[in-house]
């Protein structure tokens, strides 16, 4: 017996239960995803607080510890800067693994000490926790100061393209450029007792001893220098005699791919990142150190950066930068082509971090130690006993010829100004 079509077609109801139940369906998975994304997102910024304060209790543990850490320091440096020497002079064909092998240890390590002290803006600008384990395993910078954009160039030509003869000249001028002639106008300390400065003169001088080492002294290039069967007598690994040549790749390449970097720095600094520079006038950047220690100084740099007002003082920043990276990256040219010129550039490099760090420690670093203790004194008053007069804990703003406006203190590379 057959059924009636009334019976066996949808009715109306059925219809709009089932549109409901694939409604419900899309909803509860709609759901799921914001949920999912919620949690997810609840992650990533629970993930970066756990970096932030692991940073920040670090960072205390070692100044609580600060004089022991600064012996252990101390030691070790200079044992290692004598180890240095030593393989520099019996292996140099391995020098550029020593700086392989600095930069991925010490490099992240300084991270976590200038998030600390609101200095990352010069490593990296966008702290995000996916660009900060980029980071952390491979050196990479989202716009941060140009030594460590230079740094990461250096590190891609090193371990992925050793023997590509253009991209060594674009970072031979580099390093013998912009980042060599940092150490003496930004006046970099080596100062073994100070980790920080330790790792802000060698991010200056070991690619310029790298490059030195493989283009001079590397025993694998001697068969570039003197081929099988040929009587020329080479000098150098790469042997350039189209001057046009040498100065496309150690001058034109260069400006341009510095240019790029400062492109990126402003944008990133001066817009992406604007809002959260201004909320925090404690993040530090180079623009920022530089012309807060140009104001107090009063000096020469800080009236002209102000010939086009004091609105316009970012542009004459930015022009100063470029001019003195020009001059500096003009300068390679003739230390590529010398040798004696190259061992004298070295020579001067080392001996202007040693003669700055002497500075700091016979005339920085006294000041801060009786600023230090004025703190400390000053946080912890002497107890005044009863019919004794009041002893007065506070120290003479004047203490052995310095006075408290002559502190100074530990600061990156790209800001010291030890004298």
């Amino acid at each position: 017996m057959s059924s009636s079509p009334e019976e066996s077609s949808p009715t109306i109801d059925d219809v709009d239960s089932f549109r409901k139940g694939v409604k419900q369906r899309f909803s509860d998975k709609s759901k799921k995803v914001a949920q999912t994304k919620e949690m997810l997102s609840k992650q990533a910024v629970q993930t970066k607080e756990i970096l932030s304060k692991q940073a920040v209790k670090i960072a205390k543990q070692a100044e609580e510890h600060e004089r022991f850490i600064n012996k252990v320091t101390h030691l070790v440096g200079v044992l290692a800067f004598g180890a240095f020497c030593f393989l520099l002079g019996s292996r140099p064909q391995d020098i550029p693994y020593v700086y392989c092998f600095f930069y991925f240890t010490f490099v992240p390590m300084r991270w976590i000490y200038y998030r600390f002290k609101k200095w990352h803006y010069y490593l990296l600008v966008n702290t995000e926790f996916s660009q900060i384990l980029i980071y952390a395993c491979f050196g990479i910078s989202w716009g941060g100061d140009f030594c460590y954009y230079a740094n990461t160039i250096f590190l891609v030509m090193l371990i992925f393209y050793p023997k590509n003869e253009k991209l060594f000249m674009v970072c031979f001028s580099f390093a013998e450029g912009p980042l060599a002639w940092a150490l003496i106008v930004w006046r970099c300390s080596l100062v073994f007792s100070s980790l920080d400065k330790i790792v802000s003169v060698l991010i200056h001088l070991l690619p310029g001893i790298v490059y030195f080492t493989i283009r001079w002294w590397d025993p694998a290039t001697f068969e570039a220098m003197h081929p099988e069967g040929s009587m020329s007598q080479r000098a150098s690994w790469p042997y350039v005699e189209d001057k046009s040549y040498l100065w496309t790749w150690l001058f034109v390449v260069p400006l341009v791919a510095y240019t790029l970097w400062q492109i990126l720095y402003f944008l990133i600094v001066n817009v992406l990142r604007r809002q959260r520079l201004l909320r925090d006038p404690e993040v530090m950047t180079s623009y920022r150190e530089l012309s807060k220690k140009a104001q107090k100084a009063n000096n020469m740099w800080w009236r002209l950066s102000g010939v086009l007002g004091d609105q316009n003082r970012m542009l004459m920043y930015i022009l100063f930068q470029a001019a003195f990276t020009v001059a500096t990256m003009a300068l390679t040219v003739p230390i590529f082509l010398s040798y004696e010129l190259h061992v004298i550039f070295q020579i001067l490099k080392v001996s202007a971090s040693i003669w700055n760090g002497g500075s700091f420690l016979l005339e920085v670093m006294p000041r801060q130690v009786i600023m230090k203790e004025k703190k400390k004194l000053e946080m912890q008053p002497l107890p005044v006993q009863p019919d004794q007069p009041t002893v007065s804990t506070e120290i003479p703003t004047e203490t052995n010829g310095f006075t408290e406006s002559d502190s100074q203190s530990e600061q990156p590379c790209t800001k010291e100004n030890d004298s």
